[in-house]
C-alpha cells in the first residue's frame, strides 16, 4: 500500500477544483491492501512475466504495465486531443477489465489527456479504479479540472505521490524515486514527475517522465548506481533537456523507448540525444516507427516485441515508416534480453543466438567468435601508476574476420571503452586493450583512463555491438 499524503493533497487541490466548476474533492478510502487484482488480461502473465506495454500514442505517451498476478499499473493516458481515445481502445483490446493503479507522472494536459474517460469508462462499464496518483502540482487547464471533476464524481482515492512513497505492487517492486520533497526548480510540473522503477527478479524499468536536467541530476546525486535499469523510457518524449550523459551513465539500459509523434511539432526526439545513446550502444525503439512496443520479462530475460520491425540503432530511427496511433495488429518478437547478452529474432520467431550466457567465455556475432584470453587486473607495483600493465586479451576464435568498430567494452559500475573505427580482428588473431594512455596500433588499444578499471576483487567484463547487443559477458574473481 501506498504510504501518502492523502489529506494535504485535498487542501492543495481545492482552489483549482474550484475553478474546474465543483465543490471540493471528495478521494474516497485509501485503497486496499487485499484488493482483488485485476484478472482480465488476455495477454496472461504466465510463468511469472511482468508485461510493459508502450503504447503507440503519438505525440504524448502511455504505458501499461501487467504484473505477474495480473494487478495492472497504467502511466499517463495519452493527449488531451484525442481525450486518451487510443488509449482506451487498446485498454478495451487487451480486455483490461480494470485499472489496480493509475499514475499520472505530472499534469501536463498530453499526460492526463485521458484520465477523466478512463476514469468514467472503469467506474460505470468495467471493473473500476484502485487508486489514481500525481504529484501533487495543479494545472490550470481544461483536462486538468476534468480529471478532478472524474475523481470526485466516482469518489476514487487520489494520492499525492513522491519520493520514498511505496506502491504494494504484487510480485514486482516498484521504487519511487521522485519528486522530492521540497520541489525541484520551483515547482514546474515537468521537474517534478512521478519516477518509478520497477523490478522484476533480474530486470527493471525506468520510468522517468518528462524529467528534464534538473530532476535527472537530483536523481543522480541521490541514488547514482541505484538507478541502474534495464530499459529506460526515454524523459520527456526523447527531448534533449532530457536523458543526459549523466543520467545514462547512472542509468545504463541497455534498451530505450522514445514515444512521440514521428513528425512531432517539436522535433523529438533530438539528434543530441539519440547522439547520446549511440554513444553508448543503447539500442532504441520508438512508437512512432515501432508501434506498439511491449517488453514481457521472466525475470532473468525480456522478449522485446513490436507492432512492426524498423530500425532500432539511435541514429536511424527515422529511416523507419511511420505508423499512426490506433493501427490495429499484433505485436511480433523482434529481440531478447538477457543477463548473457542479447538474442536475435527474426519476425515469426525463429531464433538466432547471437550471444553467449553469461558463464561462457565466448559469444558468436554475425562477424565471428569473440573470447577472451586474458585478463590482467592487478597490474604489477602501485596500479594507479601503472595502469598499461591491467589489460584485457581479446581473440578471435571464429573463422571470419570480426570488424569491432564502435564496439563497447564496460565494467560491471558502467565505466565504457569504444573501439575506434577501423579495428578488426582476424580469426586467431588478439588484441590487447590497455587501460592507461598510449599510441593506439592494430594489436593494441589503451582506454585513456587516469585511474583503474578493473577490480583487483572481481570484475564482469561486457562487450556490446553497435546494434545494442550484448555480444560477451565475462566475470573473474
Amino acid at each position: 500500500m501506498i504510504h501518502s499524503r492523502k489529506l494535504s493533497h485535498v487542501l492543495l487541490l481545492v482552489g483549482v477544483v474550484v475553478l474546474a466548476g465543483c465543490a471540493g474533492a471528495s478521494l474516497g478510502d485509501p485503497i486496499s491492501a487485499d484488493a482483488t487484482p485485476n484478472s482480465g488480461s488476455d495477454i496472461t502473465a504466465a510463468n511469472g512475466s511482468l508485461e510493459v506495454h508502450y503504447i503507440n500514442v503519438g505525440q504524448s505517451v502511455s504505458t501499461l504495465v501487467i504484473e505477474p498476478d495480473g494487478e495492472t499499473m497504467l502511466v499517463d493516458t495519452g493527449h488531451y486531443n484525442d481525450d486518451g481515445k487510443y488509449v482506451l481502445e487498446y485498454l478495451r483490446r487487451h480486455d483490461i477489465t480494470r485499472i489496480d493503479h493509475l499514475v499520472s507522472s505530472h499534469n501536463d494536459a498530453d499526460h492526463i489527456g485521458g484520465n477523466a474517460a478512463i476514469i468514467d469508462y472503469y467506474e460505470t462499464e468495467a471493473g473500476g479504479i484502485g487508486a489514481v496518483y500525481d504529484p501533487g502540482l495543479a494545472a490550470s487547464t481544461l483536462t486538468y479540472g476534468e480529471y478532478l471533476d472524474a475523481v470526485e464524481a466516482h469518489e476514487v482515492t487520489l494520492y499525492e505521490t513522491r519520493e520514498g512513497d511505496s506502491v504494494s505492487f504484487g510480485k514486482t517492486t516498484v521504487d519511487v524515486l521522485g519528486p522530492p520533497e521540497p520541489y525541484l526548480e520551483n515547482e514546474a510540473r515537468n521537474e517534478n514527475s512521478i519516477v518509478l522503477k520497477l523490478t522484476h527478479g533480474e530486470t527493471s524499468f525506468m520510468l522517468s517522465g518528462d524529467a528534464e536536467d534538473d530532476q535527472e541530476a537530483y536523481l543522480v546525486d541521490t541514488y547514482g548506481a541505484r538507478l541502474q535499469s534495464t530499459v529506460l523510457k526515454a524523459g520527456h518524449h526523447g527531448s534533449s533537456s532530457s536523458s543526459s550523459g549523466a543520467f545514462l551513465d547512472a542509468v545504463g539500459p541497455r534498451v530505450a523507448v522514445i514515444s512521440s509523434a514521428y513528425d512531432s511539432q517539436y522535433g523529438h526526439p533530438h539528434e543530441e540525444v539519440l547522439q547520446r545513446f549511440t554513444d553508448r550502444s543503447v539500442s532504441t525503439y520508438w512508437t512512432a516507427t515501432h508501434g506498439d512496443i511491449v517488453f514481457v520479462s521472466d525475470g532473468t530475460n525480456i522478449s522485446v516485441r513490436t507492432q512492426r520491425d524498423a530500425p532500432t540503432e539511435p541514429q536511424s530511427l527515422r529511416d523507419g515508416d511511420p505508423i499512426e496511433p490506433g493501427t490495429p495488429g499484433d505485436v511480433v518478437e523482434r529481440a531478447q534480453i538477457g543477463s548473457g547478452g542479447a538474442v536475435a529474432v527474426t519476425d515469426g520467431g525463429d531464433t538466432t543466438d547471437d550471444s553467449a550466457g553469461s558463464d561462457d567465455e565466448t559469444a558468436t556475432d554475425s562477424n565471428g567468435t569473440l573470447a577472451i584470453a586474458t585478463i590482467n587486473a592487478d597490474a604489477a607495483g602501485d596500479d594507479r601508476e601503472t595502469l598499461n600493465d591491467e589489460y584485457i586479451v581479446f581473440e578471435n576464435e571464429g573463422t571470419e574476420t570480426l570488424d569491432l568498430s564502435g564496439w563497447t567494452v564496460e565494467d560491471e559500475v558502467g565505466k565504457r571503452y569504444a573501439m575506434p573505427d577501423g579495428v578488426t580482428l582476424a580469426p586467431d588473431e588478439t588484441l590487447t586493450l590497455r587501460t592507461g594512455s598510449g599510441t593506439d596500433t592494430e594489436r593494441e588499444l589503451y582506454w585513456g583512463s587516469d585511474s583503474p578499471i578493473w577490480n583487483n576483487a572481481g570484475d564482469t567484463v561486457i562487450v556490446t555491438n553497435t546494434t545494442g547487443d550484448r555480444v560477451l559477458e565475462e566475470s573473474y574473481e
